[in-house]
């Protein structure tokens, strides 16, 4: 393991939709990080693009095999980057993606797994979503786990990454600022709440956190940066500025990680043979393959509530279907 590594925060505002200017400007902070000495390079989500791209996704998509993004590769060696753009798999599948370029090669590609269809997000209606969570070994000698922007949002993509070997959580992010109020930390709620999931995520893994946001505005939508890193005491390490763009350099110590697990060896108690078993379970319930002992006794197979049950007989008839009698004076 290395006693240091330099960490290069590329917290930009990429232009929406010019492919060209976009792969310009990350050979160009490729080129001036590596003069910095950095180790590590890392963009934001969709930073070969832009966010709000919809209809013109298709446009500005590459294939991991696209010259475009072999040429940006090939800027990597004696480095490691991580880039996001909109891949094209063989079937025209499009996804948001990221990838670990590292001494001149696409190490691996990180597809985003959770898509938000919630507030002003509507990315499952332009993308598919990815269904693979790994960890990769890297030129750093230390395991590295991507995921992009909402894939942070579920606890179980941090974990699983951690559990698959990753000392270094690394998060790729277009978020939006919103819910600005004095109560929240920096004034912004969006930037409360992503703190307070990178910090509890690098303590709980007892991991590194990485987190890339990028700043400038697509259409109407402002995005705040914020860009940090963890240490894996979940104590910061370094935060960017809010709203500006720049390259922001900080040096980690590795050892760090075995140090924190040693003392609080968290990872090393986690079960996840025991979450596979109840896992398997709940969705065997929700199948409807198997009793499910949080529905109501009646429910239909999958379903958890019962439907009412009907009348004892047809309103207004007998019990032989035939009309029931006038009701006399008493009944009335």
């Amino acid at each position: 393991m290395q006693p240091s590594l330099t960490i290069a925060l590329a917290q930009i505002a990429p232009r929406l939709g010019d492919l060209d200017a976009n792969l310009e400007r990350h050979h160009a902070l490729l080129g001036e990080a590596r003069a910095g000495g950095a180790d590590l390079v890392v963009f934001p989500e969709l930073g070969l693009t832009g966010y709000l791209l919809q209809d013109l996704a298709s446009e500005v998509s590459m294939r991991i095999d696209d010259p475009r993004l072999t040429a940006l590769a090939a800027e990597t060696r004696g480095l490691s980057a991580v880039v996001s753009f909109v891949e094209e798999s063989g079937d025209h599948r499009l996804f948001i993606a990221a990838a670990l370029l590292e001494d001149g090669e696409i190490r691996h590609v990180h597809r985003k797994v959770y898509l938000p269809t919630y507030g002003l997000f509507d990315e499952r209606r332009f993308f598919a979503a990815g269904d693979v969570i790994r960890a990769v070994p890297s030129r750093l000698d230390v395991g590295i786990g991507i995921g992009v922007c909402e894939d942070f949002w579920h606890l179980g993509v941090p974990e699983t990454l951690a559990l698959d070997g990753a000392q270094i959580l690394i998060n790729v992010s277009s978020s939006p600022g919103r819910d600005l109020a004095a109560t929240n930390e920096v004034g912004l709620g969006t930037a409360t709440s992503w703190r307070t999931l990178m910090r509890a995520y690098a303590q709980l893994t007892t991991s590194f956190v990485i987190f890339c946001n990028r700043v400038g505005v697509d259409e109407s939508i402002s995005f705040w940066g914020g860009s940090e890193v963890i240490g894996p005491n979940g104590a910061p390490v370094f935060s960017a500025p809010l709203y500006d763009e720049g390259l922001f350099s900080v040096t980690i110590a590795p050892g760090d990680i075995r140090r924190e697990r040693i003392a609080l060896p968290l990872l090393r108690d986690e079960r996840p043979e025991l979450h596979v078993r109840e896992l398997s379970r709940i969705v065997a319930e929700r199948a409807g393959l198997m009793f499910d002992r949080t529905a109501e006794p009646d429910a239909e197979a999958g379903l958890d509530v019962a439907p009412d049950l009907p009348p004892p007989r047809p309103i207004g008839f007998g019990s032989e279907g035939e009309r029931a009698p006038r009701p006399t004076g008493t009944d009335r």
